[in-house]
């Protein structure tokens, strides 16, 4: 399902490098060894303060640094603090919620539960007023783009994690460390990845004989940085293919923020995009979006994503859906978090019932600074855009793997499928 960049009139499969293929793809491991470090480890759930659902994809800032994680959809978190910055504060903050603070030194190490308080924010009247025309709105965001991101390069330490599911059980996960090399949104160079340390674990009896794999691995979520990939989904030729209006507005980070929702117009056939974009009223900086691919046609869907399959098998896309974060220091926003979810339906020729399969990949910037190009990874170690991460086993029953690399907390329903697999290749290893 790899689609390449088109012309500019019709360049609507840019974010179909979110990959699916089948039966196909190999790639090797770099593991870089973890260099001695003195940190202390936080575990804990983030709570809405009212409902007290977990809260989910939150970011929680060591104040003064640029280290940082995000909660899990189970609104558990994992943060590694190295000593030094200990007498620091701990910041968290979602779109939507009042950002929390408290001293780390009053952070219990385990169990412990932060509660978020819903944001109720009114822009003014005159916010309100600025922008009536909310197309105009949008391409006003990107006019200033070069204004609100990064002005230089910045290597940028990120989690990536990718799951694959057969309905409700997972049967494969991918996670690893990589470098980010990104660059500043207003230039035409891409950005680099290299993979510092990786592990995986699949269970293959459990795939039912197709073999799925994501191709692009992390940079099927750094391409859905829009500020510096605009082109994957709006351009100068595409922007009046949608609709725009202005929603009732929110907050992140105590800053009020407009709402965009947008979706394709009645008479355009391609499968575009719907979803809402969150835009800070102050700077028009991109704080945040959410959206999916219209899925009407199936047959033309099937197309965006399917790159080989056996000629016994239909696939067909039911879910795609996408979501990025910024993340803001001293007035410039930089990509902080993005996240994949697929979802397909398969049918084999001569077998009754169809299996359905879920592939989600998220990435997570953990730490960055701003370098030069000269400070750049080598070619030679840099990940291709079509890979796949390894299918080699390692690394899952080692807890110190990362060392004091942060990630995500897993998901409880992951442990316990990674658990599962590695009994079952104890049990055939017999």
């Amino acid at each position: 399902m790899r689609a390449q960049p088109q012309t500019p009139k019709r360049n609507f499969r840019g974010l179909m490098l979110l990959l699916l293929a089948t039966f196909l793809f190999s790639a090797t491991t770099l593991n870089a060894q973890d260099a001695a470090a003195e940190y202390t480890e936080f575990r804990g759930k983030i709570l809405d303060k009212e409902g007290k659902d977990p809260v989910v994809f939150a970011t929680l800032l060591v104040t003064g640094t640029n280290i940082s994680t995000v909660s899990n959809t189970e609104g558990d978190y994992l943060l590694k603090v190295p000593n030094e910055y200990l007498n620091a504060s701990l910041e968290v903050s979602l779109l939507g919620f009042e950002t929390y603070t408290v001293p780390l030194s009053e952070v219990p190490k385990s169990k412990h539960k932060i509660y978020l308080t819903v944001e109720i924010s009114q822009l003014s009247e005159i916010s309100v007023t600025r922008f009536a025309d909310a197309n105009a709105l949008v391409r006003a965001v990107f006019r200033k783009r070069g204004d609100n991101t990064l002005p230089q390069p910045a290597r940028m330490t990120a989690f990536y994690r990718e799951t694959i599911k057969r309905r409700n059980r997972n049967v494969s996960l991918t996670e690893a460390v990589v470098d980010l090399y990104k660059q500043p949104s207003t230039n035409n160079i891409k950005d680099v990845v290299a993979l510092d340390k990786a592990r995986k674990s699949t269970d293959y009896r459990r795939l039912d004989t197709v073999a799925l794999k994501l191709q692009g691995g992390p940079f099927s979520t750094l391409y859905l940085d829009i500020m510096k990939y605009p082109e994957y989904i709006f351009t100068e030729d595409t922007y009046d293919l949608y609709d725009f209006s202005l929603e009732s507005s929110t907050a992140v980070n105590d800053r009020p923020v407009y709402v965009v929702s947008f979706k394709q117009k009645d008479f355009v056939l391609d499968p575009l995009y719907y979803g809402q974009l969150y835009i800070d009223t102050e700077t028009l900086a991109l704080t945040s979006a959410e959206y999916q691919l219209l899925l009407t046609d199936k047959k033309a869907a099937s197309a965006l994503f399917v790159k080989r399959k056996p000629g016994d098998i239909v696939v067909t896309p039911t879910r795609a859906a996408y979501r990025v974060d910024y993340r803001e220091k001293d007035g410039r926003w930089f990509y902080g978090y993005g996240s994949v979810d697929l979802t397909f339906k398969i049918n084999k020729k001569r077998k009754l019932f169809n299996s359905v399969y879920s592939l989600n990949s998220e990435m997570a910037v953990t730490n960055w600074e701003l370098i030069t190009n000269d400070q750049i990874v080598r070619p030679k170690d840099r990940l291709r855009p079509s890979v796949v991460i390894t299918d080699e086993i390692s690394g899952f029953s080692d807890p110190d793997f990362w060392g004091a690399r942060n990630v995500i907390e897993p998901e409880k329903s992951i442990e316990s499928a990674i658990n599962k697999i590695q009994r079952q290749m104890r049990r055939s290893n017999k």
